[in-house]
């Protein structure tokens, strides 16, 4: 190397020739990640994930864009690793009542664990998504995820749950960027996937359809009633897995109002609630993490309960507990609630309970 290169110093100083390990999806994030990375002078190798048989298609996609660019692009085969961590826990977590996030976990337990394993194994020290965050070290040198410059396509609160090993190798290009301007470059290089669709959700599911998904595997969602705002009992819902807190169409409920599941219990039943009323105050966490491990002091922190939610102050007990200074709306068990310190992620943790 002719210099010391620190991931997260943003993408226009890089001033050495290096070695980066690019994930691939054959869209055009990841394309232009490529294409800036190899214009920053990085010899570019590209990694594309088998994580399920749905995932064929991105692969030849991946494959095709990498030949497009001009690099190498390798298969990583994380069927296996992503049954168990991902798609396992995923089904029998909705099948329970919880809503959960499936990038949240495979981001640490298997995409990342991958590319850095392909990555250590070619003797590459960096690796680079096309995920719209940045990664920046603190003055004790510990690195963080932090929000993308764009707030409409900020993905900092998927990354959260990475570590150092991951932090310290990691480059984020488009963290600089809005997807317009990605286009307008994908479009002024001619690549093939400047058009092409965002990724979904679940990857894994390409139809959207989970309930349908989950019940093919053989799994059914605990059997319980619907109970009105004042306890009465509506009659048997279809299983718990059809459902989220928060969700008002749907139901099949007609009581003459809008009415919005408020809570899921755990022998089946659905507490429904009327407008207004899916508000809650305070949040118990599981899981905890941060960046390096280290506790998070308690204090009062920018929270976001969803992906696409907007921040809501709250205290932090240090531990797993945070109380809002204003009641947010249907916090989702299963999903993670984010804690962040002006644009850096500091920790989170899934949601366990909640409180009015």
């Amino acid at each position: 190397m002719a210099g010391e290169f620190l991931p997260g110093n943003g993408f226009d100083t890089y001033e050495v020739q290096d070695k980066v390990l690019v994930g691939m999806s054959g869209g055009v994030d990841s394309s232009v990640t490529v294409r800036i990375l190899q214009e920053q002078g990085f010899a570019v190798t590209g990694a594309v994930i088998r994580f399920s048989p749905a995932h064929e298609k991105a692969v030849e996609q991946a494959k095709a864009a990498a030949a497009q660019l001009g690099i190498p692009c390798m298969v990583l085969d994380a069927q296996k690793l992503f049954e168990q961590n991902v798609i396992a826990p995923f089904c029998e977590n909705y099948c329970c009542g919880k809503t959960p996030n499936p990038c949240v976990v495979c981001n640490p337990t298997v995409k990342f664990a991958a590319l850095r394993t392909a990555a250590d194994q070619l003797g590459i020290q960096y690796l680079a998504t096309g995920h719209y965050a940045r990664v920046e070290a603190d003055e004790h040198g510990i690195c963080h995820i932090c929000r993308a410059s764009s707030a409409a396509r900020d993905q900092s609160y998927m990354l959260y749950r990475l570590g150092q090993d991951v932090l310290s190798r990691l480059i984020l290009p488009l963290g600089e960027f809005e997807k317009d301007d990605v286009r307008d470059i994908a479009r002024d290089l001619g690549l093939s996937c400047a058009e092409a669709p965002d990724s979904m959700e679940i990857c894994f599911i390409p139809d959207g359809n989970y309930p349908a998904y989950i019940e093919a595997r053989g799994l059914s969602g605990k059997a319980g009633h619907f109970l009105a705002p004042d306890g009465e009992d509506l009659g048997p819902h279809s299983g718990v897995l059809h459902y989220t807190v928060g969700q008002r169409k749907g139901l099949g409920i007609a009581l003459g109002r809008p009415v919005f599941i408020q809570s899921i219990l755990e022998n089946g039943d659905i507490q429904l609630a009327d407008a207004g009323d899916e508000f809650f105050s305070a949040l118990t966490l599981e899981g905890f993490s941060t960046p390096d491990g280290a506790p998070l002091a308690a204090g009062r922190y920018a929270v976001k309960i969803r992906s696409a939610a907007k921040p809501a102050e709250a205290d932090f007990d240090g531990a797993a507990r945070l109380a809002f200074a204003e009641a947010v709306r249907a916090p989702a068990p299963g999903q993670s609630a984010v804690l962040y310190q002006g644009d850096t992620v500091v920790g989170g943790g899934f949601i366990a309970a909640a409180e009015k």
